[in-house]
């Protein structure tokens, strides 16, 4: 009988699955990233200010059976940037530190009223590349793996949608480089504020 109850419960529950709706699409936006570069070794940077970056990637959303939430993972490419002035001792110029990244948030949602929207979760993020725009910082390298968190809302009219996330990490990311014979180590931990606007394909 336990058997017969399991298996019927496994049925329905692949059923509910099966018909739950599934939605898909595009998105894009603007990224804010403030604190990127803090807690560096030693006094070669002055005067860093966060630029706006931009993000494109695909989302997928489905229900999630009986509890009336819905799992939205994502797979997105960020870029950002930072101004700033380096100082050695020697040399002073002005410079760009930029950093690329694959973002994967899978983010817990709830549908309110309809149109509106209310999401968090974690944020897997792999760091592709980070370079400054002057050859005097050459061959930087950093932990390529982080963790954060992303929460946030958004509404929804007919296949268009506009959100806005705050992102933190919860881990410091360092990045170095070699400065003469100096190794140079900073923290490139992201917190950012996330404007998106998406389309249901």
């Amino acid at each position: 009988m336990k058997k017969v109850l399991l298996v019927a419960c496994f049925l329905f529950g692949l059923h509910q699955t099966t018909n739950s709706q599934v939605h898909f699409g595009i998105k894009g936006g603007i990224n804010y990233n403030s604190n990127s570069i803090q807690d560096v070794s030693i006094d070669v940077f002055d005067g860093a200010k966060s630029s706006a970056g931009y993000h494109a990637g695909i989302w997928l959303r489905f229900k999630i059976p009986v509890i009336g939430l819905y799992l939205r993972p994502e797979l997105v490419y960020t870029n950002l940037e930072n101004t700033l002035q380096y100082d050695n001792g020697l040399v002073q110029k002005n410079t760009t530190f930029s950093f690329q990244k694959i973002d994967i948030p899978v983010l817990l949602g709830k549908k309110i009223l309809g149109i509106g929207n209310v999401y968090i979760g974690p944020s897997f993020q792999y760091i592709l590349d980070q370079d400054f725009s002057i050859s005097d910082i050459p061959n930087v390298e950093g932990d390529g793996f982080t963790v954060g968190l992303q929460f946030g809302g958004g509404i929804e009219l007919g296949r268009l949608g506009i959100d806005v996330r705050w992102e933190r990490v919860f881990n410091d990311t360092e990045s170095r480089f070699l400065d003469g014979t100096t190794n140079v180590r900073f923290d490139t931990r992201i917190n950012q504020i996330i404007v998106g606007l998406s389309y249901r394909l």
